[in-house]
């Protein structure tokens, strides 16, 4: 029996600067580049990947206002069956956003969302 996917990764590319005011956050600047979103869904995870794929929806989740913004770009959708934070942990990268995604983890990750750089491939 195959294990069932409990968490993702969205992998993004920023073609330029962008600040973007992120609900409770505030304006947060990103730096152009590639970064990595870790996310899970208990249940319907294939709906909350659909959801977080469209661009046209109600601004609910910190990671909503990166995607909703012109220049942001879904390059890649990751599944694993691996934790949330255990998954996070392991991507490297760098924080930009302290407390990005990150309002419900009981792991100290810092962020759920990683920057790899401007030159790092998705």
């Amino acid at each position: 029996m195959t294990a069932r996917a409990i968490s993702y990764q969205l992998w993004i590319a920023l073609r330029r600067p962008l600040d973007i005011e992120v609900g409770r956050l505030g304006v947060c600047r990103f730096p152009a580049g590639v970064y990595v979103y870790t996310g899970s869904a208990k249940r319907n995870l294939e709906a909350r990947i659909a959801r977080h794929c469209r661009k046209d929806k109600t601004l609910r989740w910190h990671i909503d206002y990166l995607l909703a913004e012109d220049g942001v770009e879904l390059v890649c959708v990751g599944r694993s069956t691996r934790t949330e934070c255990g998954l996070n942990r392991g991507t490297g990268g760098s924080v930009i956003v302290p407390g990005f995604g990150a309002s419900d983890c009981r792991k100290a990750c810092g962020s759920h969302l990683r920057y790899l750089g401007q030159r790092a491939r998705a």
